[in-house]
């Protein structure tokens, strides 16, 4: 009797231990499926975020040269500033951009660096725009440019932070002076509106990003 009384007892205690098992398991298997469902629903929300982002991306790039619009306003200074819109998406493709060299636009996620660099051949567009909306001064010249007031504004430029120097063989004037949305023309290294530029526009009011890096970029 007494026997039986320790067998009932003992299955009813592996009996027991093997309901909490199971509940344990259950326990872990229901973790694991919320687990499960929580690394989908995420994956799917990141997804469908990089999808949407991505779309909006295509969609800028596609529409970025209709995004530029507006035109030149000369003031007397003699600065023609842009009256209109210009865009500032990041893109990786070429941008037509409505004047040369361009004032702003789209542009490439890259700069060229812009710390007092002397480019001795054509820099890319999109990466020199890049440069202006971080505040830099861009000195461009054409072949028709005299190799002395070439050597003097690159040494100028070599002594300014946040300011780049290239030649742009596209341009309507020997030398001419870019800033976001700003543009003009001198005469040579030492016309008097060089300095004028470059004391207004380095690092001026009209940087979209004033104090972004001019360094760590793009060096050709």
């Amino acid at each position: 009797m007494g026997s039986a009384k320790k067998s009932s007892a003992a299955r009813k205690a592996r009996i027991e231990e093997m309901r909490r098992a199971e509940q344990a398991r259950e326990r872990r298997a229901r973790i694991l499926t919320i687990g499960a469902s929580v690394v989908v629903v995420t994956g799917l929300v990141v997804g469908g975020v990089f999808l949407v982002r991505s779309q909006s991306d295509d969609s800028g790039n596609a529409a970025s040269d209709a995004k530029n619009s507006g035109r030149f306003v000369t003031g007397k200074d003699g600065v023609k500033k842009w009256e209109g819109t210009l865009a500032r998406n990041h893109v990786t493709k070429s941008v037509s951009y409505p004047v040369t060299p361009p004032v702003g636009g789209d542009h490439n996620p890259v700069w060229m660096n812009c710390n007092g660099d002397v480019y001795t051949k054509e820099i890319n567009n999109t990466n020199a725009v890049h440069s202006l909306e971080h505040g830099a001064v861009w000195v461009t010249y054409n072949s028709q440019a005299k190799k002395a007031d070439i050597d003097a504004l690159a040494a100028k430029v070599k002594k300014t932070p946040y300011t780049l120097m290239s030649p742009v063989d596209g341009q309507k004037d020997p030398i001419m002076l870019s800033a976001w949305g700003h543009q003009r023309t001198v005469t040579g290294a030492k016309d008097p509106a060089v300095d004028a530029f470059f004391e207004k526009f380095v690092q001026g009011q009209q940087t979209p990003e004033p104090g972004a890096a001019c360094t760590n970029g793009l060096a050709q």
